[in-house]
């Protein structure tokens, strides 16, 4: 650590328990303390994938074991605080294409607050944004209207989505400026993986508060909001921020190439919005954030309504697939026509390879392949944006690329109700 960093923490003795100068790290701090403050907010706020898994016990939530249908002629503002039928997967489905939106809305709003104001305050904020909307809308299933849903996880929840996927990702590039690639991985990492924990952890509670005179949904609100906010608030607690001018031992910047396809310049986020380049990284950013997140919005329902036993085995043969496509094993494997054009785009895709067999090409295996493939482009264009921007503003460019999700969430989730045939090999 440098003489600043005595400064700065003595400053920061006089000053609020949020404040950004009061997490100001003190010299001899391990920067590997810091990984694992985010992964404690990203785990929580990426529950937002697996919220699929409440659809279809929301859809019955007073019919139970049938959904109890409203009248044909009932307009949407009626459907809104109607208590005597049960809501579609349709109308459900609002607040994931509601919070996604928030959360590009707010992380494009309030980054720069959040550079000023620093990671714990922004870390605490979304905690009680994303918790409180689950709490409101538990609210809205006991009073059975689905505008306090909207209202609760859409909006609420939504900018502490956002507040809560940017700052994370911005102290850890502060903190690994020689690691920039693997610091920004760690985070994202963190909210890709929410969904692996949350989706199963709201199935058992569900299952565990389930009742003849209730699906079990409320409850299981209330409880993962507490044990959110628990963990969020834990890792905001555990920000702590470089001082000014800190650098890794050891490491220098790295000193400007002669290379003519490599630039040394940046464009200042005031103005990146001007220029050709950022919209066509915008809309590339946009298509393929569709074709892999608005599927998650309809997973749970679409994979139980649709393939049902299908899908039984898929996880056995999805470690063999990692193993074989894995480019250093078997870098030129072939694979299906469909899936290896998204695979090739995603550049020697490190996902699974899909089967190869006639008889292994299910749909189910087709589309996890493809829905694989396409999903890791959208991690591309955030990396290009940070090369291009300077270090003082890489959280800048955090919030310009999460802008492009928000449009490109509203697309496919409002769309891909299942209205699909009996699957057929053919397909692949």
């Amino acid at each position: 650590m440098t003489q600043g960093s005595t400064v700065a923490s003595a400053n920061g003795a006089d000053a609020g328990l949020l404040s950004k100068e009061r997490i100001v790290a003190r010299p001899g701090f391990n920067r590997w303390l810091v990984p694992p403050a985010a992964l404690a907010i990203h785990l929580c706020i990426g529950m937002a994938y697996g919220f699929s898994v409440f659809w279809l016990p929301l859809s019955k939530a007073l019919g139970i074991t049938e959904a109890i249908a409203c009248p044909a002629d009932m307009g949407l503002f009626a459907r809104m605080v109607a208590t005597t039928c049960d809501w579609k997967i349709s109308e459900l489905q609002w607040m994931y294409t509601l919070f996604f939106v928030l959360l590009g809305c707010s992380a494009a709003i309030w980054g720069g607050w959040l550079e000023r104001a620093g990671p714990r305050k922004a870390g605490v904020v979304s905690a009680l944004c994303w918790c409180g909307g689950l709490v409101i809308s538990a609210a809205g299933i006991h009073f059975h209207q689905i505008w306090m849903l909207w209202l609760g996880s859409g909006v609420i929840g939504g900018i502490g989505l956002g507040l809560g996927y940017i700052s994370p990702v911005s102290t850890l590039i502060k903190w690994f400026p020689d690691r920039r690639g693997m610091a920004t991985g760690m985070a994202i990492m963190g909210f890709g993986g929410g969904a692996m924990i949350g989706s199963p952890l709201a199935d058992a509670l569900m299952r565990h508060f389930a009742t003849p005179t209730s699906v079990g949904v409320l409850e299981t609100f209330l409880v993962m909001a507490a044990l959110y906010f628990v963990f969020m608030m834990a890792g905001a607690f555990g920000y702590r921020v470089p001082p000014s001018g800190w650098t890794p031992a050891g490491w220098t910047a790295p000193v400007a190439s002669n290379n003519a396809m490599i630039t040394a310049n940046h464009v200042h986020v005031s103005k990146v919005w001007g220029i050709p380049q950022f919209w066509l990284l915008w809309g590339v950013l946009c298509l393929n954030v569709s074709a892999g997140i608005g599927v998650i919005g309809m997973s749970s329902p679409m994979l139980q309504e649709v393939f049902g036993g299908r899908l039984i085995g898929v996880d056995v043969d999805f470690g063999s697939w990692i193993r074989r496509s894995w480019p250093a094993s078997r870098p030129s494997r072939p694979a299906s026509p469909a899936c290896s054009a998204c695979s090739t785009s995603a550049g020697a895709s490190s996902g699974p390879a899909c089967p190869t067999s006639s008889a292994a090409r299910t749909p189910t295996r087709c589309s996890s392949c493809w829905a694989s493939a396409c999903t890791r482009l959208r991690r591309r264009p955030a990396a290009w944006a940070a090369s291009r921007c300077s270090r003082a503003s890489s959280a800048s460019s955090c919030r310009c690329t999460a802008a492009a999700s928000p449009p490109s969430r509203h697309i496919w989730p409002t769309c891909s109700a299942p209205r699909w045939s009996a699957p057929s090999t053919a397909a692949c």
